[in-house]
């Protein structure tokens, strides 16, 4: 909708930023809709993957449900096998099956990617500064700010850069130089 009403303008449309998972979901108008009924298995697995072996046992779990997706997701991205594990308690379809399925629809726009890239390097030196400088203008306050109206960790928006890293230093996980 947002994009017709662009167009409807005589612009184009510019989409930046985020994964290109989700620029794809805008350009092929994939659906990846979460079911939140089924938040208690994914705190189970969540809870899962906290303890020993988790992570390993989250994985047989995937290789038994869906196969060719533990063939794409490595084992260590706990987020992706989690949410592959629920979509298929959610739906008895493998989340690799949904997902060729999205694939094979054609996109309505003529559409053009530029990806930039940088040095490893340089990215990270620019990323050192950019967490100086919200430093600086008082992150450390509005994290404490948001810890006290009950902001979490696992909350979707609490995962931006530094804002989980101030959660823990705020919890007495690491100190605020780590």
């Amino acid at each position: 909708l947002a994009l017709e009403e662009v167009y409807a303008k005589g612009k184009v449309p510019i989409i930046a930023g985020g994964t290109g998972f989700y620029i794809q979901s805008v350009l092929y108008d994939i659906d990846f809709e979460v079911n939140n009924n089924g938040r208690e298995y994914r705190t189970q697995l969540e809870t899962l993957a906290t303890k020993e072996g988790g992570v390993q046992t989250l994985y047989a779990m995937l290789k038994e449900k869906d196969p060719k997706s533990a063939q794409i997701i490595h084992e260590n991205n706990v987020k992706r096998v989690i949410r592959a594990l629920e979509f298929f308690e959610e739906t008895g379809m493998p989340i690799s099956e949904h997902n060729e399925e999205q694939r094979e629809k054609e996109s309505p726009y003529n559409f053009c990617y530029f990806v930039l890239n940088d040095d490893r390097e340089r990215l990270y030196e620019r990323i050192e500064l950019r967490i100086d400088q919200m430093l600086e203008e008082g992150l450390v306050e509005e994290v404490r700010g948001l810890k006290e109206k009950g902001y979490t960790r696992d909350m979707v928006s609490m995962q931006g850069l530094g804002y989980k890293e101030i959660l823990d230093y705020l919890n007495g996980i690491c100190t605020l130089e780590e």
